[in-house]
C-alpha cells in the first residue's frame, strides 16, 4: 500500500504546502543557485560577481515552468560565506517572491544567513538548510537558530555505522532529540534521508515511509547528488542519455515518500520539473486507487496536465 496509517504533518514554507500522504500535494523541487559551477558565474571567480540578467533569466524560466506544472519550487541558495549571502539573497528577494533555503556546508555561513534573513523579515519564505547529524555543536546551532526566530529546518539524517534506511530514521531520532534537549522548537521540520548514489535513493525512499510512518514529518532527499556524481554515464551516452537517467532518478523519487526533493542546478529545471509532474501524476492515480481520493491541491499536476482523465477518475 502506498498510503501509511499515520497522521501527516503538512508544513508550510511561503505559501508552498507540503507533506501529508503521497498524492495530497505534489513534490516540491528545490533547485540550487549560485552553486560551484553555476553558468552564471561564467568562469569567473565567486568573488568577481555573476551575471544577474542570466541568473534572473534561469529563474523565470523555472518559475514559469512550475506555473505551467503544477510543481512547487523553492530555491536552495548557495553560499560559501555570510557576504556572499547577503548578496545573493538581496537579489533573489529583488527578482523572485519564491520560497528559499539558505544552504552551506558549515555552521558559521548558515548561522549569519539566518540572522540576516531574520533582520530583513524573511522567516516566513526561508528554510535552514539545514541541522545534520555530523555538526560538532549541535546544541549552540539549534539554540541560537531558535533564538533567531527561525520558523522551518530540514534535519539531514544519516548514521555512518548504519547506511541501511535504519540509519537513517536513526538518525532522525538523534537530531529530534537534540532539539527537544536544546528546549527548541520550530514551525515546520522535515527530514532530509541523505542519497550520496543513485541506486541508494532506494535506501532513502524506504527511510522517508519508516519516518513518516514513525513521525507523520514530510521527507525528502537530494537524487541529484547520484545523478551529478554518475560522471561515467556522461562519458558512455553524452549530456542527452545523462539527463536521461537524472530526470529517471528525480520522477522515482518524487514518487515515492519524496515531499520535496533537491534536484541539482536551477538551469536544468526544463528537464527535472515535467519529470515531476508526471511522476506526482503517477503517484495520485495510484493514491486514488487506494484511496478513491483525488488530491487535495487544486494546482497539482494530476489537474493541471490531465483534466480529462480526473474527469474520469471522478466518474468511477
Amino acid at each position: 500500500m502506498l498510503r501509511v496509517d499515520t497522521e501527516q504533518k503538512i508544513c508550510d514554507v511561503g505559501g508552498i504546502k507540503f507533506g501529508g500522504q503521497p498524492g495530497e500535494y505534489p513534490t516540491v523541487v528545490v533547485p540550487s543557485i549560485f552553486q560551484k559551477g553555476d553558468r552564471i558565474f561564467e568562469g569567473a571567480k565567486r568573488k568577481e560577481g555573476f551575471n544577474e540578467k542570466k541568473a534572473e533569466e534561469i529563474i523565470k524560466n523555472a518559475e514559469k515552468i512550475s506555473a505551467e506544472a503544477g510543481v512547487p519550487i523553492m530555491a536552495d541558495i548557495v553560499a560559501n560565506t555570510g557576504k556572499e549571502f547577503e548578496v545573493f539573497i538581496d537579489f533573489f528577494t529583488s527578482v523572485s517572491d519564491m520560497p528559499f533555503c539558505i544552504d552551506a556546508w558549515v555552521m558559521k555561513p548558515k548561522l549569519a544567513a539566518a540572522r540576516y534573513c531574520a533582520d530583513k523579515g524573511l522567516l516566513d519564505r526561508m528554510f535552514y538548510n539545514s541541522i545534520t547529524v555530523w555538526e560538532e555543536d549541535l546544541e549552540t546551532e539549534i539554540k541560537t537558530i531558535s533564538e533567531l526566530g527561525i520558523k522551518h529546518v530540514l534535519l539531514v539524517a544519516y548514521d555512518m555505522a548504519d547506511e541501511m534506511p535504519s540509519g537513517r530514521v536513526a538518525g532522525t531520532e538523534r537530531l529530534l532529540d537534540a532539539i527537544d534537549a536544546a528546549g527548541a522548537s520550530f514551525e515546520s521540520m522535515f527530514v532530509d534521508s541523505s542519497n550520496m548514489n543513485g541506486p541508494a535513493g532506494a535506501f532513502c525512499s524506504i527511510a522517508n515511509r519508516m519516518i513518516k510512518e514513525k513521525w507523520g514529518l514530510p521527507t525528502s532527499s537530494a537524487p541529484s547528488n547520484g545523478s551529478y556524481m554518475w560522471k561515467a554515464a556522461r562519458d558512455m551516452w553524452g549530456f542527452k542519455g545523462w539527463s536521461g537517467a537524472d530526470a529517471s532518478l528525480e520522477g522515482l523519487s518524487a514518487c515515492l515518500y519524496h515531499d520535496m526533493i533537491f534536484s541539482g542546478p536551477m538551469a536544468g529545471s526544463d528537464r527535472v520539473i515535467p519529470a515531476v509532474a508526471m511522476a506526482n501524476a503517477f503517484e495520485a492515480t495510484w493514491a486514488f486507487a487506494e484511496s478513491k481520493e483525488l488530491p487535495k491541491d487544486p494546482n497539482h499536476p494530476l489537474f493541471k496536465l490531465f483534466p480529462d482523465f480526473v474527469e474520469q477518475l471522478s466518474n468511477m
